[in-house]
Order: structure tokens, then C-alpha cells, then sequence
């Protein structure tokens, strides 16, 4: 049952903003590189991955997420060797 919402491009896009809507919640960027990737393999499946098998989809949900997280990570990181400090205490 599973494998044929796999198949289902608008299955992959409801994935995509429930785990955008999830990233909302969680601080960092860990659940937005798998959203990015759930909504790529949704918009493939509108075109020429509609015939792929459900592992293969799988496998490509992680190669894009991998890539997606790798990208948020390079363009919203601090500056190499840059670390971050605090000054003062909150309750000061």
C-alpha cells in the first residue's frame, strides 16, 4: 500500500509541506533539505520519473535531499573559522 503513494506526485508534495511546516517548529535547517527534496521528486513525478520504481524513488528523495542540505548548509553557515560568542547574559 505504501509503495503506491510513492508513486503519486501529489503524495510527495503533501510530504514536502508537512515537513516545511515541521522545520517551522525545529530550529536549524534539518528538515528543510528533506522538503526541498520531497518537492523535487513530486514535480519529477509530473514528468519522465512517473515510470520509476518505488526504491528508486526512495534513492533519489535522498540524493536530492543530501544535496539540498548540503546547499543550505554552504549558504547559511557562518564564515569558516568564525565562531559564534555571546557577550552578556539574556537576564543581565
Amino acid at each position: 500500500m505504501m509503495a503506491d503513494y510513492l508513486s503519486i506526485w501529489w503524495a510527495w508534495l503533501a510530504f514536502a509541506l508537512v515537513l516545511a511546516i515541521v522545520e517551522t517548529l525545529v530550529p536549524g535547517f534539518f528538515f528543510l533539505g528533506f522538503a526541498i527534496g520531497a518537492a523535487l521528486v513530486g514535480l519529477a513525478l509530473l514528468g519522465p520519473l512517473a515510470l520509476l520504481s518505488p526504491p528508486l524513488l526512495l534513492l533519489i528523495f535522498a540524493g536530492l535531499s543530501l544535496a539540498a542540505w548540503l546547499v543550505l548548509r554552504r549558504m547559511f553557515a557562518l564564515p569558516k573559522g568564525q565562531v559564534k560568542t555571546f557577550e552578556h547574559d539574556i537576564n543581565d
